[in-house]
């Protein structure tokens, strides 16, 4: 029988995917001061069963369970919670995390729970711990914590296992927080952006490059924000380039100085990914979600990135936005479209808890799923069979064009009008494959060269040669043509089938 040693505190949390790791659990380990030594860290994957996370938890005999709680696994920590809260009511169960950080608007877990620390808990987190250790139970179930100030901080980048570092992706802050006040977006409720210092983080930064690091995903808000510190940030890894080195940033489209573009364009291929959030190019838009977006400089800036560089540039939209309907949003794809990211991520606007933007949702008519990840499910301006085609759209558009396995078929899908284009294609696999989830690689390739067959504008002969260059890119060992030909057998013996029935009947 497998022995795990009593441990009085226990951190969790259930993370997306085995390769993701819980950088909030590692800063709140890295606070516990003298507690360090009674609790330990244990992480799952929304896949678990969660019996088998009750199970694995309670072996530690904890006394206290803390939880991190996200949109994408508040599902799954609720049904943890009611287990564990079954077969251990006497186990203590503390809530964190931006899910649960802005009461009375909550989850159902909260019921559950004993305690709520909501916001930043490095400090209190630590303290409501040491008093329940004692005895001394708080009567107030719900703790807004006392931000400590950046310098007073333990940083957590040594508690990255090594496994860690060979496995996962090592998350890293060189800030918190956010000057913009975009109301779709937790960071607009931030003061400002303040930054750590920087030696002290680039000191960091090379004990984890030294101990086999290579991928570093930097969750700074406003990367570029302070273009000196970017800068001086691009320089340290420059000076450590390595073929398996890979750097994750979220950029400001509209702030790229020349110094900072210099220095971008020294890095070689396969090693900076920028995120960038467009979201809307609407002005008006823009204005009503107190969103600050210099559009020209944005496009240039893209335009730029994408032609002058050799970064991996991944752009966001967002549809459902207060206002937004099907015109505004295709104006934005297709100008998104034309400045040519490797890749265009299409959101749909999910309501977070505390974010600013719920102040529109009586005027707009803000509709949302009450399950998590709480989604839109209609506006004033979108009504929800809408809605559903742009959801199919924005799944279709990850298989086909962010997979990049289409590239020389794409340009013949959006013809001169992208977003009409796919919009007509996505129309069409809907309803020749009833489904946008497990489609296999083949039957897709067939589908859509059976969906473009039909457009007058596109040659079948260039049609063939296209999708079949594309084809063999992917590795598959059937040729294109027998793959397509089967299909056609296959649908004429299912027609002459099908006669014949009529004929017996």
């Amino acid at each position: 029988m497998e022995k795990v040693q009593t441990t009085p505190i226990v951190l969790t949390t259930l993370n997306a995917r085995y390769m993701h790791s819980a950088f909030g659990l590692r800063y709140l380990y890295a606070n516990l001061g003298e507690l360090q030594n009674q609790a330990c860290i244990e992480e799952f994957t929304i896949q678990q069963r969660p019996i088998d996370i009750a199970e694995k938890l309670l072996k530690h005999q904890p006394k206290i369970i803390g939880f991190g709680v996200y949109i994408w696994n508040v599902s799954e920590v609720s049904k943890t919670v009611e287990l564990l809260k079954q077969i251990s009511p006497e186990t203590i169960i503390i809530l964190g995390g931006p899910e649960v950080s802005f009461l009375p608007d909550k989850p159902a877990v909260v019921d559950c729970a004993d305690y709520v620390v909501m916001g930043a808990a490095e400090k209190s987190f630590p303290e409501l711990c040491r008093l329940l250790l004692s005895g001394n139970k708080p009567l107030e179930k719900a703790i807004q914590s006392d931000e400590l100030a950046l310098d007073q901080l333990c940083l957590p980048y040594q508690y990255y296992t090594d496994e860690d570092i060979k496995n996962r992706l090592v998350y890293v802050e060189a800030s918190r927080g956010c000057p913009f006040k975009c109301e779709f977006c937790l960071s607009s409720l931030d003061k400002t952006s303040k930054p750590f210092e920087l030696d002290q983080f680039l000191t960091e930064m090379d004990k984890l490059y030294q101990r086999g690091a290579r991928n570093f995903k930097f969750i700074d808000r406003t990367f570029n924000l302070k273009v000196s510190s970017s800068i001086k940030i691009l320089e340290f890894f420059l000076d450590r380039m390595a073929d398996d080195l890979y750097l994750h940033f979220e950029v400001v489209p509209d702030n790229l100085s020349d110094m900072l573009k210099a220095v971008i364009q020294k890095f070689p291929h396969h090693t900076l990914q920028f995120e960038i959030g467009v979201q809307t190019f609407d002005e008006n838009i823009q204005g009503l979600i107190s969103r600050k977006q210099n559009n020209q400089k944005t496009c240039k800036n893209l335009r730029w990135l994408r032609e002058s560089t050799h970064a991996y540039i991944h752009a966001d939209l967002i549809f459902g936005l207060p206002s937004d309907d099907v015109e505004n949003f295709a104006n934005s794809f297709d100008q998104l479209v034309d400045l040519n990211p490797h890749e265009i991520q299409l959101g749909i606007l999910k309501r977070l808890r505390g974010v600013p933007l719920n102040r529109h949702n009586e005027e707009y008519q803000l509709r949302y799923n009450p399950e998590a990840p709480y989604n839109i499910l209609c506006t004033r301006d979108i009504d929800f069979d809408t809605m559903q085609r742009v959801n199919r759209f924005a799944r279709y558009w990850d298989m086909i064009a962010n997979s990049g396995r289409f590239k020389n078929t794409l340009p013949l899908i959006l013809d001169d009008s992208p977003f009409d284009g796919f919009m007509q294609l996505s129309e069409s696999l809907h309803i020749a494959a009833g489904s946008t989830w497990k489609i296999s690689q083949q039957r897709l390739f067939v589908l859509i060269f059976e969906c473009l067959k039909t457009r007058v504008s596109i040659d079948d002969s260039v049609l063939f040669e296209t999708m079949e260059e594309d084809y063999r890119r992917t590795g598959e060992k059937a040729s294109f043509e027998l793959l397509i030909n089967k299909k056609v057998r296959a649908t004429r013996i299912g027609v002459a089938n099908k006669r014949q029935q009529k004929q017996l009947q």
